[in-house]
């Protein structure tokens, strides 16, 4: 009798595992795209050794997808017209666009295309090839995923702040004055610092 109640208890259970839905969690990638009326990409460098000078390049696209619960990234890619430059000068600007520095005519784009990343608490470390001037090199960016919110019409949005430092002379940007004193005028490493929000796509 107890082998009956036994077996009967075991079909009961396994006719409900077959016919309850089995809910499984999956990681849901989706595709933000940079709203640059809500971002900066900008950066600072050197100026004769006793301040910075800073600017921001106004033109620009990109995206990162990544699950925004799992906290999980996939991509990130951006393009960044040289062109858009402002260092709010437009004496200094006009030079900027030149062959001293980024030959926008030659080089119109610089680009970043994430290879690999690893998260340290809240702190993401993210790899990925920088060309610029003709030149590709590996950079690292450190930052982090501010937060994700739905805005007044609907959208999801997510925030994220970067740094990283790049040395010009790396990309074939040469350009230089020597000063009186022996200094230099314009340093060659360049602080790169990235304020990105950014819209899920629908």
């Amino acid at each position: 009798m107890r082998t009956v109640r036994f077996f009967g208890l075991y079909v009961v259970m396994l006719s409900l595992l077959i016919l309850s839905p089995v809910k499984m969690v999956y990681a849901e990638m989706a595709r933000y795209n940079v709203d640059p009326d809500h971002s900066t990409v900008g950066f600072s460098v050197t100026h004769m050794t006793v301040s910075k000078t800073t600017g921001r390049f106004m033109d620009f696209t990109g995206f990162i997808e990544m699950d925004t619960d799992s906290m999980t990234v996939k991509a990130i890619e951006a393009n960044i017209k040289t062109e858009s430059v402002n260092t709010n000068h437009k004496k200094r600007d006009e030079h900027l666009k030149t062959e001293d520095f980024f030959d926008v005519k030659k080089y119109p784009a610089m680009t970043f295309k994430m290879k690999s990343y690893h998260k340290t608490g809240d702190e993401y470390t993210v790899i990925g090839d920088l060309t610029l001037h003709g030149v590709t090199k590996e950079i690292s960016l450190v930052g982090n995923l501010n937060g994700v919110n739905k805005d007044p019409w609907g959208n999801m949005r997510a925030g994220f702040t970067a740094k990283g430092k790049i040395n010009r002379k790396d990309f074939g940007i040469n350009w230089n004055k020597v000063l009186d004193n022996g200094g230099l005028l314009v340093g060659d490493e360049v602080l790169l610092t990235l304020d990105i929000e950014c819209i899920k796509a629908k």
